[in-house]
């Protein structure tokens, strides 16, 4: 019989407060490898489910969404990926910083012809190799545009958008990245397209949702990352801890365990009296393996501890269990319904 590592406490607010059903763009982020593109695209499964439209959108060019759907690689175009319970789609793009900038050109100055000319001639590529913060203002100004695009009744054509961003350590210099454009120029068109991503970043419209893992440099990093999105005046919405081990010992027999105190003679007389007969050295590996389990389980308590204690007030927390198998598209879907059944939820756009 297994028990939750962590019991909820009653300090910490629910996992998914009433407010986020209202976000229409949901940041995902994380330190590297703990599995923020993974998260991203279950929270989109998650959030279309009940017949809503989301928007599943990749700025780093790596084509992990598709990887995730298992998918051929994604254009610089909107397309269907995936069906959500209850009737929802999924959509997805893959950002080109290029073809962003052409479509900017066109929107704000109708330089079709000559924008293509200029990526003809490699200028776009240089300058967007010379100012890095350049791709960034496009990648966000893309996000934004998807978020307030309307269809032709006058309704967005999004519920919501679930942007898969950088890494924790550059996240809140890539959403932040328009402040300073807008402070650089004063007036005209970049100046009001740059406020208005800064509008919708530092806005209840937005919620940033920090992917974790339970070990010391993860936890870390995502309580840095809280505490600097907060001095940015930018919302936090979850904190996700991703890959949460089961628990196979008591709550009692971890603290023992876990310091090598496991009676040998006792999982002898449990198997035997369960008709399994093993020699010495087959318990004498089950022993190890019982202390290995009940090691990582108090270390992973204790980080939850952390989560729990250092940001004042506690932050919401969702948990995702770690699939054994790997990720596949079917465990993208048992991810999803996890987070429906801890409360993730989208209010329908209006």
């Amino acid at each position: 019989m297994t028990t939750t590592v962590h019991p909820d406490t009653a300090a910490r607010p629910a996992p998914w407060p009433d407010a986020l059903a209202q976000a229409r763009l949901h940041v995902v982020s994380g330190k590297g490898g703990t599995g923020k593109t993974t998260v991203a695209a279950a929270l989109a499964l998650a959030l279309a489910t009940g017949g809503k439209r989301v928007l599943l959108v990749e700025v780093e060019g790596r084509q992990g969404i598709a990887q995730v759907f298992d998918s051929a690689p994604l254009p610089y175009e909107e397309r269907k990926i995936a069906v959500a319970a209850g009737g929802g789609e999924v959509r997805a793009l893959a950002v080109d910083t290029e073809a962003a900038l052409l479509e900017y050109f066109e929107m704000f100055y109708r330089l079709g012809v000559a924008g293509r000319t200029l990526r003809r001639m490699g200028a776009i590529e240089f300058a967007t190799t010379l100012a890095p913060g350049l791709r960034d203002v496009l990648l966000t100004g893309k996000a934004k545009e998807c978020v307030t695009r309307t269809a032709a009744d006058g309704r967005p054509v999004y519920d919501a958008v679930v942007l898969d961003a950088p890494p924790t350590g550059r996240l809140v210099t890539f959403l932040d990245v328009t402040k300073a454009m807008a402070d650089l120029a004063k007036a005209g068109p970049i100046h009001g397209q740059a406020k208005g991503v800064e509008s919708l970043i530092h806005s209840p419209r937005t919620a940033v949702h920090l992917v974790t893992l339970l070990s010391d440099l993860p936890v870390t990093e995502t309580l840095d990352a809280a505490a600097e999105l907060d001095r940015a005046g930018i919302p936090v919405g979850t904190l996700v801890v991703n890959r949460m081990r089961e628990q196979w010992l008591p709550d009692r027999s971890v603290t023992a365990a876990a310091g090598g105190r496991v009676d040998a003679g006792r999982i002898r007389n449990g198997l035997q009296s369960a008709g399994i007969e093993l020699g010495r050295d087959e318990i004498d590996g089950l022993v190890a393996e019982t202390v290995e389990h009940a090691v990582a389980v108090a270390g992973e308590s204790a980080a939850l501890g952390r989560l729990d204690s250092e940001p004042d007030p506690p932050l919401p927390r969702l948990t995702l269990p770690n699939l054994l198998g790997g990720v596949d598209l079917g465990s993208l879907y048992e991810l999803a319904e996890s987070m429906t059944a801890q409360g993730v939820y989208l209010e329908a756009r209006r």
